[in-house]
């Protein structure tokens, strides 16, 4: 078994959310442009919550997931949509926010994994509207300091 270090180890996600953090080491592919091989991301995840801490790490995200899920973010606190989902091809990490009641409480579900398909750990959380518009510009900084390469499909352009 692996020994990975604290959160506090890491230093500051790059994206934080209720019992979720994010950390990006860099493109898995860095000299590529395409949209596919160059928007892989090199990360570590970690979901805890009442005594468990699972941690799933590698090139397991795109930086295209964090910007469709970023707009699906900013779409929930316009009032617009009324959940968010990241959800890469790689299945060792899925975030469901959705909107749990008028209240502006949202329920969130973190499935995290770092042996698929042996295993498969769901945390559930429950967060404040108020918490999206950090959300959204943590996805954004990630963004602009990992540029999609590509097309994205369904922009214009």
């Amino acid at each position: 078994m692996s020994k990975h270090p604290s959160p506090e180890q890491m230093g500051e996600p790059a994206l934080q959310a209720a019992g979720f953090q994010l950390w990006i080491h860099g493109r898995q592919y860095p000299d590529s442009e395409d949209e596919y091989d160059g928007n892989w991301l090199r990360v570590t995840a970690h979901c805890g919550a009442s005594g468990a801490s699972v941690w799933a790490q590698g090139s397991i995200l795109a930086v295209t997931d964090i910007h469709g899920f970023g707009e699906q973010c900013a779409a929930m606190r316009r009032g617009e949509a009324n959940s968010a989902t990241l959800d890469p091809i790689e299945p060792e990490l899925k975030i469901t926010l959705e909107t749990a009641d008028r209240l502006g409480h949202i329920d969130a579900q973190i499935e995290i994994t770092p042996d698929h398909p042996a295993q498969l750990h769901s945390m559930g959380f429950e967060v404040d509207q108020s918490h999206l518009p950090r959300i959204v510009a943590q996805c954004s900084a990630i963004v602009r300091e990992f540029p999609v390469r590509g097309h994205i499909r369904g922009a214009g352009g």
